[in-house]
């Protein structure tokens, strides 16, 4: 099932803060929301979710041979049986464990005051296993470093048996080794189930190591900026470096880094790629 969004309206009380936005996120892909920050990653990825109301267009769900699916049209219920977002807000829920944090993903589920049954308890497994987390089960979140606390706020979306997976800086707590990890599984998780995972991450490095495909905001391109799409490779050869340039700092999609344009310890410039 693939996600595609026609003529998006993005904003705040129709006051948009992105042209009508027209892209699409791939099923068993890993798709990367990229740009500066203030760009409105996170206005558009909650947009998409429901969250934010949009300004007009739609967001849809589709698999083939079958009629698209109104996101936005959803009721609540509905729309949380189908999509999952992890947002940045830390969870406060320190004496709950692991597998507890999990099992709530499968309320939309539920009937109501209904317990857990035998296919919830698998899903709530499998969930857990698809982010590495089976150990977690038992531990209690305060317990937990970042790392494993967000692979567990994961697998509970992952409970929810979505067609569609939306992550907001999910590595904004995590240090690089584990970024790198976290898109890596979440590649995975989108293989495996194949849907669309869609996740806005300020961490651009990791998320060309690790991304498929990727939609880039560029603020420079015009008043309200532009959404750039294609694969990571594609977008870092040139879309990256003019959306995030500096006059200190420059993107190498040679060797896929930031760099300063001149050292602050002796002045001289550094050294450009060819090739």
């Amino acid at each position: 099932m693939s996600l595609s969004l026609d003529a998006l309206g993005v904003g705040y009380q129709r006051s948009p803060i992105l042209p009508p936005v027209t892209a699409t996120a791939a099923a068993g892909r890993l798709t990367v929301l990229l740009g500066p920050n203030g760009s409105g990653k996170s206005t558009l990825l909650r947009t998409v979710a429901g969250l934010q109301p949009a300004l007009g267009g739609a967001v849809r769900l589709s698999t083939a041979g079958a009629e698209p699916v109104d996101v936005l049209g959803m009721g609540v219920r509905d729309r949380a049986r189908r999509v999952a977002v992890v947002l940045t807000d830390r969870f406060d829920g320190a004496l709950l464990t692991g597998g507890d944090l999990v099992a709530l993903g499968r309320h939309p589920h539920l009937r109501v005051g209904g317990r857990l049954r035998d296919a919830d308890r698998t899903a709530i497994r499998s969930a857990l296993s698809a982010m590495h987390a089976d150990e977690l089960a038992d531990r209690k979140l305060v317990e937990m470093s970042d790392g494993q606390r967000q692979r567990v706020l994961v697998a509970r979306a992952l409970a929810q048996e979505p067609a569609l997976l939306l992550l907001d800086e999910p590595s904004a707590f995590l240090d690089a080794p584990s970024r790198i990890d976290l898109l890596a599984v979440l590649a995975d998780v989108a293989a495996e189930r194949q849907i669309p995972v869609l996740v806005s991450t300020h961490d651009v490095e990791a998320a060309i190591r690790t991304g498929q495909d990727g939609w880039l905001i560029d603020p420079a391109a015009g008043e309200l900026g532009e959404l750039v799409t294609g694969t990571v490779a594609e977008l870092s050869r040139a879309a990256i470096g003019r959306a995030f340039d500096t006059d200190r700092v420059r993107f190498d999609p040679g060797d896929v880094s930031f760099r300063l344009r001149s050292s602050p310890l002796d002045g001289r410039s550094s050294p450009e790629r060819h090739g």
